[in-house]
């Protein structure tokens, strides 16, 4: 391994990141660079897919004829069966129509880019008990009930795959539900009744599920300001009487860690699992500039993600597309969904409250640049969006 530490007036060296269980190496004064071997200079990028947006409404389809937008994604074999058939990405997406109800659409891809399915109908629906009508429900991506911003996810190697949701039910809370991962492959859309886990009277979203056990744990991460929170369990199956107390807060203090963030919105796609860390995306306003929705970025430890290992001290993503400021919300960049596939870290969000968007980045670049507390280029095209067909 070589180490490479450019040193720069009034700074200190940026650190690399490392495995767990790797013992530091000390570095001296000078750079330690092979002899003959010229010193990197490139930067991670995070770059906006020129094919965006890769899902938005469809006028013919009623349900999902306004927006489409806030996508859950979840990479699996095509069959159980066959192992190493072909990994696929399948969305189940956010989409509301004329009677202002959030359903969920499903699509896949081969690639990641280029949407090879799209059913004509939704694949979900939240059927809701005493819905209350309010401002926020609304101002929540323009619906008034149903199930909105899905996060999908498998624990290990399980044959049930689970969905977090906010449902607009009796106010903003999260719903959990499940399906059979030979179901789910073959469409067979047989969910599990759903439950609500967070506390009534209450507004809560953007809670997620680990995608492996902690300590033999299930763990659902349900805050990350003013600090960070996890639940854990040994099962998933709330009996509707079970909820999560959660102490989130969204406004930012300097001793809480917060950076360029003046509110924290809440946490992204489910996390990734890497060699460094926990990896975790999340959203939040920043200071001067709080009409937008901004992306950041963390990394928690793996044995107890309560602990903020590395954390972006800028913005990783930010709306300056026009899918991204076009829509029924402009200014909105909204991490729902995120996939590790041949090495690239593929980041699929909402724009504008109305479309689904990608964007990419080789994953150990994009980690080695957070240790570092780099911000990230992104590469867009800054096109106008077309009409779709």
């Amino acid at each position: 391994m070589i180490y490479m530490i450019k040193k720069t007036p009034k700074s200190k060296p940026k650190p690399k990141l490392k495995p767990k269980g790797v013992p530091k190496r000390k570095i001296g004064k000078a750079s330690r660079v092979k002899k003959g071997r010229k010193k990197s200079t490139k930067k991670t990028e995070l770059t906006k897919a020129e094919l965006n947006p890769i899902i938005f409404p469809v006028k013919e389809n009623d349900w999902e004829s306004w927006q489409t937008f806030n996508p859950a994604a979840i990479l699996l074999k095509d069959s159980e069966k066959l192992r190493g058939k072909a990994d696929r990405i399948h969305f189940l997406y956010r989409a509301i129509g004329p009677d202002g109800i959030s359903r969920l659409g499903y699509a896949n891809s081969l690639d990641g880019l280029k949407i090879n399915e799209r059913l004509s109908y939704s694949v979900y629906e939240h059927r809701r008990g005493h819905f209350i009508l309010n401002f926020y429900s609304f101002a929540s991506g323009g619906s008034f009930g149903g199930a909105e911003d899905p996060r999908l996810v498998r624990v290990g190697e399980e044959k049930t795959l689970y969905m977090t949701y906010t449902a607009c039910d009796e106010g903003l809370r999260v719903g959990l539900t499940s399906i059979k991962v030979k179901d789910f492959l073959n469409k067979n859309w047989k969910w599990k009744p759903a439950v609500l886990i967070s506390p009534p009277g209450q507004t809560h979203k953007n809670w997620v599920i680990f995608p492996d056990k902690i300590k033999g744990k299930y763990a659902i991460l349900h805050s990350i300001n003013p600090q960070v929170g996890v639940a854990y369990f040994d099962n998933l199956e709330f009996d509707g009487e079970t909820h999560i107390q959660s102490d989130y807060n969204g406004k930012c203090e300097p001793q809480s860690g917060c950076a360029w963030e003046s509110y924290m919105r809440g946490v992204g796609a489910p996390p990734i699992k890497t060699k460094y860390g926990w990896l975790v995306f999340y959203h939040a306003l920043e200071k001067n500039d709080s009409g937008k929705y901004k992306a950041g970025a963390m990394l928690l430890d793996l044995n107890n993600p309560t602990k903020i290992l590395y954390r972006s001290k800028k913005p990783i993503l930010e709306p300056d597309e026009a899918y991204e400021n076009e829509g029924f919300k402009p200014g909105i960049v909204y991490i729902s969904g995120a996939v590790v596939k041949d090495g690239k870290l593929l980041i699929y969000y909402g724009g504008a409250d109305s479309y689904v968007n990608l964007a990419y980045a080789d994953l150990e670049e994009f980690l080695q640049n957070l240790a570092q507390n780099q911000k990230p280029k992104w590469k867009g095209i800054n096109r106008k969006i077309k009409a779709p067909k």
